[in-house]
């Protein structure tokens, strides 16, 4: 028998699609690279934003009109799953397709594969972070954090097969294990409770590999103690991923990202003064409701005085559910957020 999978998304979903596999190839299945020869055909789906979901649901037309089997797995299942009314249209529009959890295939199956000659060890599912855009918690569930012992198993296993390059997911590692501490203190203006990432990163970098890298963060789960784990150990790698998202302080809380601007950085002018060779890469969400020129020209500073290698852009859809949906109506014409995709990706990426 012959699978193919198709993934969208980001790379936790790169993840679990590897994970995948792996649970096709333990039962005796063939990985072919040509959909159309595959008797099975699984689509591991990303709902974060809408052009992903309308790539996921394009391929599945095409697939569906050969007559191929079909497994829909990944973001849109979790939502679906919470989302009764999105259940009933997404099986009405697409009869006779099984939608598959992805606990279904991920718990239980090897998770080191390799993505671009570095393994990657995931060692969280989920988020407990409320950002008002976000339909991630809807998708994906609460956090959940593997054990301290399964992931280091992992990267011995890693090791063992000679690979010198780890790469730590999840969708906020370094909130890893907040939700078995009943440790709180303060960061940023909120209550927190103490990770165990420090504790975790430190671990992997002890071992024998020349890279360790770890995406994603949230900057108010992004402690001293990090900081300090990641200046002694020079196989940490210095690009940091640190996402802002808005340069502007009440479209920051409207975003419901408990830090302000000058906040950010402050951090990031920590981390630069006790990581030698710090540099970052980050997220930014163009065009959320409410976003006037002013307020895009404070994003516009954030990115001058930070000096990003990379950044992510992505123009703001409204995901249905999540809150800006709800509260704040997509005010900012597309014609706008595409220029100011287009200046911000100039002036970072260098496109």
């Amino acid at each position: 028998m012959k699978f193919f999978i198709k993934t969208f998304g980001c790379i936790q979903n790169t993840s679990d699609s590897e994970r995948i596999k792996a649970h096709y190839w333990e039962n005796g299945w063939q990985e072919v690279k040509n959909w159309k020869e595959a008797d099975e055909v699984i689509i591991n789906t990303c709902v974060i934003r809408q052009s992903a979901e309308n790539r996921a649901y394009g391929f599945l037309r095409n697939v569906q009109k050969l007559g191929k089997k079909v497994v829909v797995t990944g973001c849109l299942v979790g939502v679906m799953n919470k989302n009764n009314k999105k259940k009933m249209e997404t099986k009405k529009n697409f009869p006779g397709i099984e939608f598959r959890a992805i606990d279904k295939y991920v718990i239980d199956t090897e998770p080191i594969k390799k993505f671009k000659g570095v393994v990657l060890v995931p060692i969280s599912y989920g988020c407990n972070n409320m950002c008002s855009y976000c339909i991630v918690p809807q998708a994906k569930g609460k956090e959940i954090s593997r054990s301290m012992a399964e992931i280091l198993a992992d990267v011995d296993e890693a090791v063992k097969k000679g690979n010198k390059k780890i790469l730590l997911i999840g969708q906020n590692v370094n909130s890893y294990g907040s939700e078995l501490s009943d440790c709180g203190y303060v960061f940023m203006g909120k209550k927190r409770f103490k990770s165990l990432f420090p504790n975790l990163l430190a671990e992997v970098a002890k071992k024998d590999l020349n890279q360790v890298s770890f995406v994603s963060n949230n900057p108010w789960d992004f402690s001293d103690d990090l900081i300090e784990v990641i200046a002694k150990y020079k196989n940490i790698d210095r690009l940091i991923h640190l996402p802002f998202q808005a340069g502007d302080d009440e479209i920051l809380k409207k975003m419901n990202r408990n830090y302000t601007k000058q906040e950010y950085l402050d951090l990031v002018k920590k981390i630069k003064s006790r990581v030698n060779g710090a540099r970052f890469s980050t997220d930014i969400i163009i065009g959320f409701p409410g976003e006037s020129d002013k307020a895009f020209e404070k994003t516009v500073d954030i990115c001058r005085q930070v000096g990003f290698e990379v950044a992510y852009l992505n123009k703001y859809s409204p995901r249905p559910g999540t809150v800006s949906e709800k509260l704040y109506p997509d005010d900012v014409p597309m014609k706008v957020k595409k220029e100011r995709w287009v200046r911000l990706n100039q002036m970072i990426n260098k496109n």
